[in-house]
């Protein structure tokens, strides 16, 4: 894509491939996608943020599309994903950065900026609580337990990866498209992702962040405040996800701000682009 480059780096042990946009002098924004999509989730935010002067920085996480797949459950743990993102700061030559994430992204900004603060400036989560949040009331809440109820099938091994790549991932395809508004996906954005998705190990890779739930990322996860500033944007009609969750997440925020997006779902990033990117900017340029 224009004015975008892309590399393979190392960072705590495994080599990402990352996009890379905007001035090298510029402050550093990290854009975190989840799961089941690679940097190309951000395409609609990079430029814009790059033109405002910031240095993007958008991996492909581990795992994922053309980033290195570590085979062991172990290595797919909230605190291993959040030392990548660590990384690829010091790999930068930066102190901290701004972290941005959606879905599974949005899990790692929060974990980094709870249990490693002094790497970050400010985190945006996108439409995903505080994972202490999330753990605390997705079995006290029928409704939620439901909507969740997709992540105890994934800890079953082989079978979710036979369904979901069934048909050229049409399940996949079709998770994605009935749970955002029409249009958000197009045939071309979804050919994208059966790439991703069909290269070696990517889909195992994949389902290992929620397998890593119960291999050592509930043990890990913080229920400490959260000190630096947060800036939630949360798209009303997710189905995935209650709004319950965002309003109690701010509870852990010494500085934290929601701002809802009335017509959009769990997808803001691909249906209202230009609403999110005006949202993080006015985040971003925040004294």
């Amino acid at each position: 894509m224009k004015n975008i480059d892309f590399r393979l780096i190392k960072t705590n042990g495994i080599s990402l491939h990352i996009a890379v946009a905007g001035p090298e002098e510029g402050p550093l924004v990290i854009l975190l996608h989840g799961f089941p999509e690679f940097w190309y989730g951000w395409r609609k935010q990079i430029s814009t943020l790059a033109e405002a002067g910031y240095r993007v920085i958008v991996p492909d996480q581990r795992g994922y599309n053309l980033s290195e797949k570590p085979t062991d459950v172990e290595e797919y743990t909230i605190d291993k994903l959040r030392d990548d993102v660590m990384g690829l700061i010091e790999f930068f030559g930066r102190e901290k950065a701004t972290i941005i994430g959606h879905d599974w992204g949005a899990l790692v900004a929060w974990h980094l900026a709870s249990t490693r603060s002094t790497y970050v400036d400010k985190v945006i989560p996108i439409n995903v609580p505080h994972p202490a949040i999330f753990m605390r009331n997705v079995i006290k809440h029928p409704t939620q337990m439901f909507r969740s109820s997709y992540i105890l099938f994934f800890q079953t091994p082989k079978i979710p990866e036979k369904l979901l790549s069934a048909n050229h991932y049409q399940a996949m395809k079709n998770m994605m498209r009935i749970s955002s508004n029409t249009g958000a996906f197009t045939h071309e954005d979804l050919q994208q992702y059966e790439a991703a998705w069909s290269k070696r190990n990517a889909l195992t890779s994949m389902l290992n962040w929620y397998r890593a739930i119960r291999a050592g990322t509930m043990g890990q996860i913080s229920n400490d405040p959260v000190t630096v500033p947060v800036r939630m944007i949360w798209g009303r009609k997710d189905h995935f996800l209650l709004l319950m969750l965002a309003k109690e997440s701010m509870k852990l925020c010494k500085d934290g701000k929601l701002t809802m997006v009335q017509e959009a779902t769990h997808w803001i990033h691909h249906e209202q682009p230009d609403v999110l990117n005006k949202l993080i900017l006015n985040a971003l340029n925040e004294a």
